[in-house]
Parts: structure tokens; C-alpha cells; sequence
């Protein structure tokens, strides 16, 4: 039913267009953005064709002799058209199956793409990896979304800070100012957490020039200087805060608080989900309680992101 080819770069172009007009897939899988990490990675993205024409996509890279949908992205699985079927879908996986096994994958490990970045209902896949692949949950992050409708006030510290912020004379904007908030933002991760970001600031500013409408930095500021910052990644149905990060002056005087209130109230409303990311370490088994506590404050409320695996 279905003939499957892997990923080559002549293919760059049906891949994005695919992408682009899909019901469930965002600007991450763009081969723009797969591609700049693309030497830590195996890639072995597969393309799946019906009568001739794309059906589906899905991300992938091979480490040993395993298949990973994709562990250079936050969130992975099959890419799908608005004309897919649950029928068809279940063929897909099991003709999947086969094709791997042929190939001499032992084990595939499957991110699905969280609900919120659907622009229609999309699980056809998860029934199919249930049904089909007889998948076992692997790994459960829990992250922390506000919907637009909702009515969950923000707490009282968290109000209080926001008054604090404008008190001292705090502005939140737009900003380009990517290499000063990264300075921030490294100084930050290196004191807490003895980490980097994932993206180094040559590559974030690669992904922005690839990606200007998705990829944008809000920062608070006092007298010109940065005092806290947040990177959104922009999707049509909800903006995802990928990286946040405050000075001790900003965190004391509720920097990131303030840059929350305006973009969540006011700059960023005509989106229907504000995704905090997970607050969880370990494949889910650790949660960082005062992390997502600060993220309930402000009306967040969770959404599980599932790894799945299975034996072929």
C-alpha cells in the first residue's frame, strides 16, 4: 500500500511543503530547522507515499539499532495530512514494521507531538502504535499550559511581582538583543544547574535569521539593561517558551513575572495555548516542584508529553 523512502536532500523541498500543510506539524520539522544540528545526528527520516503522492512524514535519526522520531526535537511522530485515516494508518505502521526489521532496526523509540501543536485532531498515530505496534509507554514529562479561555487568576505573589516590576520602571519589548540575553541566560543555567543551553548563540541566531516570524525574544529592561528575557517558538496554535532566564536584580524585582503578564495578557492573545514547557527530569521520574510551582502561578495547568517504545 504504501512505498517508503528515507530522507535524502533532493527531497527538501516535498518534505517542507508537506510540513507546511500538514494537520499537526510546526515549524521544528522543517528540514531548515532539523537540519542545523544535523551532524550529531543519523538522520533517518522516512517519507511515506500512497499512490505516488506524500501521505505522511516522519522525523527519525539511528543511533546503534535504534530509531528515534527525533532525539534532536522536542517532540517527534508521524507528520500527517489532513486526509489521513485511522485505517490507513494502522497499514502504515505494520508496513513500517516490516520495512525496519528489513533494515535491521531492533527498537523504535516514539515522541508524540503534543495536542496543543494539532491544528485538528491528530492521534491516529498513537491508536496505530497501540493497536498495531503493541507500544509501551517509555517515558512521561509533564509540562505546564495555559489556555486563553481560561479563568485560573493568577496567584497573589505572582500579581505582587508584577507590581513590583512596575514599580521599579521594569519595560517589557520585542527585542533582537539575542547575544545580551544569552549572556544572561548562560550565566544563569552555568550557576543553578552547572549546564549550557541547547542551542549555543550561533546556532539560535542561525535558527532566527532561518525562522524570524517563529522564533522571537521579549525582554524586561531597566535603564537599558537586561534584567530577565524569554524565547518564544511561535506555532499556529500556541506560543511555546523555550528559554527563560532573569539577572538576580530581575529576579528579585519580577523581571520575568512582568515579561508574562504582557505577552500572555496582551502581546500574544491571539494564541489559544501558552506552553510553559515540562518541569520534569529523568524521563518524568523527577519533578522540579518549585519550577512548576512558579509555572501554576500564573494559571498553567499540565499536559503530558509520552515517549513510546517497542521491539520489532
Amino acid at each position: 500500500m504504501f512505498e517508503i523512502r528515507r530522507y535524502t536532500p533532493d527531497l527538501e523541498q516535498e518534505w517542507n511543503r508537506f510540513v507546511a500543510d500538514s494537520k499537526n506539524g510546526t515549524f521544528l520539522f522543517d528540514r531548515n530547522y532539523m537540519d542545523y544540528h544535523q551532524q550529531r545526528f543519523t538522520d533517518s527520516s522516512l517519507l511515506f507515499y500512497r499512490k505516488g503522492k506524500p501521505y505522511a512524514l516522519l522525523p527519525a535519526n539511528l543511533q546503534d539499532q535504534t530509531l528515534f522520531s527525533h532525539a534532536g526535537l522536542s517532540y517527534g511522530g508521524l507528520i500527517m495530512s489532513p486526509n489521513t485515516t485511522a485505517a490507513a494508518t494502522l497499514t502504515l505502521f505494520e508496513e513500517l514494521n516490516t520495512y525496519l526489521r528489513n533494515v535491521g532496526i531492533d527498537k523504535v523509540i516514539y515522541k508524540s507531538i503534543p495536542s496543543i501543536y494539532h491544528q485538528m485532531a491528530a492521534e491516529e498515530d498513537l491508536y496505530a502504535i497501540f493497536r498495531t505496534c503493541q507500544a509501551r509507554l517509555a517515558a512521561r514529562q509533564i509540562g505546564s499550559v495555559i489556555a486563553q479561555n481560561s479563568e485560573i487568576k493568577w496567584q497573589r505573589m505572582r500579581r505582587r511581582a508584577v507590581r513590583r516590576a512596575d514599580e521599579q520602571g521594569i519595560t517589557v519589548a520585542q527585542s533582537d538583543d539575542f547575544a545580551g540575553f544569552w549572556k544572561v541566560l548562560e550565566h544563569n543555567l552555568s550557576s543553578r544547574y552547572g549546564v549550557k543551553p541547547v542551542h549555543d548563540i550561533e546556532e539560535i541566531l542561525l535558527l532566527k535569521s532561518r525562522f524570524p516570524h517563529h522564533i522571537q525574544l521579549y525582554t524586561a529592561t531597566k535603564d537599558g539593561e537586561i534584567w530577565g528575557g524569554v524565547v518564544l517558538y511561535l506555532t499556529p496554535q500556541a506560543a511555546h517558551a523555550q528559554y527563560s532566564a532573569t539577572t538576580e536584580q530581575g529576579k528579585r524585582w519580577g523581571a520575568i513575572d512582568k515579561i508574562y503578564d504582557e505577552i500572555i495578557h496582551r502581546l500574544l492573545t491571539t494564541y489559544r495555548y501558552f506552553d510553559f514547557g515540562i518541569s520534569t527530569e529523568r524521563g518524568g521520574t523527577y519533578l522540579n516542584d518549585n519550577l512548576i510551582f512558579q509555572k501554576e502561578g500564573y494559571g498553567a495547568r499540565g499536559l503530558c508529553w509520552d515517549w513510546y517504545e517497542w521491539n520489532l
